[in-house]
């Protein structure tokens, strides 16, 4: 039986500059992530600077990877790599990297889906963490809810319509004066707060009353960033915003868990799969994680990947690449980077 692939797999769709290597059979042997703490200054992300920093970190983030692994780059037998969607120059960063290191050695290259990749993530560290499943994957572009059969073939059941979650997260703590990235700041200052304090609105949570309905399982968060704006506005007006910062902030994160929640648990009854995987960054969101596992109870069963795996990471992207190539999909010379790929196997509506 011949032996499966060693694969590299590289992320840089966004300020993680990330490398990792996988065995055959799927274990970490190096993994690598470097934040760019730079974008702190300027309270998000800044395109221009994230691309750089990629551009001068990331041979020494593959030769760390490696080191650790304790494997060289001639011994990789496949490589991945995060094509979209992300931001277009930190995304060519890491595929003009992969191409080129791939074409030097003759290897196979796949061209990896990052919201894919993060459905694989929870795989790494659980072998249970498999399809069937309700997949919500919350980060901070994208708010998806699909019905996975089997790794491949997704059936899309709602998305945002706006605001991604985890976007909300970051305007909402700044707005607060909290730093980026704002998710794991608000988490840790609605722990002082009262989250029945402040009443904010659930969008979209009474929208549809069926599947057939366009917005049941879709999610909207403009309108509940603009409730804090407004709230914070009167509150700093009163003078009062030192004593309620903590308030709002829990206020805020239980109207966005409770929608997650709810849409989600929407999904294992019309489905009947018990089973839900939770994916992104705004998956390392304790009280998220709580109220879904809660709300499953004993019956069902909640899977996430550790705080580490749930950032952008290399190990998700090479355990994204070896399924793609197990089921014979590599990627021309000519690929390159897309900021809005198209999630592969996804199809719309219930079926």
């Amino acid at each position: 039986m011949p032996t499966r692939p060693v694969v590299l797999g590289v992320e840089t769709s966004c300020d993680e500059t990330s490398v990792a290597v996988l065995d055959g059979d799927n274990r970490i042997l190096g993994h690598v992530i470097l934040s760019q703490d730079e974008h702190k200054v300027f309270g998000g992300v800044v395109p221009e600077l994230a691309a750089r920093a990629h551009l001068q970190k990331i041979d020494a983030v593959a030769r760390e990877a490696l080191a650790e692994a304790r494997v060289g780059m001639d011994e990789i037998d496949l490589f991945g790599v995060t094509a979209g969607p992300g931001l277009i120059g930190a995304l060519l960063v890491g595929v003009c990297w992969s191409k080129a290191v791939a074409y030097a050695l003759g290897r196979p290259l796949v061209a990896v889906h990052h919201m894919e990749a993060h459905l694989f993530g929870p795989s790494l560290e659980d072998a249970e963490a498999h399809p069937p499943f309700i997949g919500l994957l919350v980060s901070g572009g994208h708010t998806l809810l699909l019905h996975a059969r089997e790794w491949g073939h997704y059936r899309l059941l709602g998305r945002t319509r706006d605001d991604a979650a985890g976007e909300a997260f970051d305007k909402v703590a700044k707005l607060l004066g909290l730093a980026y990235p704002g998710g794991p700041e608000i988490e840790r200052l609605a722990r002082e707060g009262d989250p029945t304090r402040h009443r904010l609105p659930r969008p979209m949570l009474r929208g549809g009353q069926s599947p057939a309905d366009a917005d049941y399982y879709d999610f909207s968060f403009s309108g509940l960033k603009t409730a804090v704006v407004e709230l914070t506005r009167r509150v700093e007006g009163e003078g009062a915003l030192g004593v309620e910062r903590a308030h709002i902030a829990a206020g805020f994160q239980a109207a966005a868990v409770d929608v997650l929640a709810s849409k989600t648990m929407r999904a294992v009854e019309e489905t009947g799969c018990e089973r839900v995987l939770l994916g992104g960054g705004v998956s390392a969101n304790g009280p998220l994680r709580d109220e879904l596992r809660r709300r499953l109870g004993r019956h069902g069963r909640l899977f996430h990947a550790s705080p580490r795996l749930s950032l952008d990471n290399g190990a998700m992207v090479a355990r994204t690449a070896r399924f793609r190539y197990d089921v014979g999909q590599t990627s021309p010379p000519e690929t390159t980077a897309a900021p809005d790929l198209p999630f592969p196997g996804l199809v719309n509506g219930m079926s």
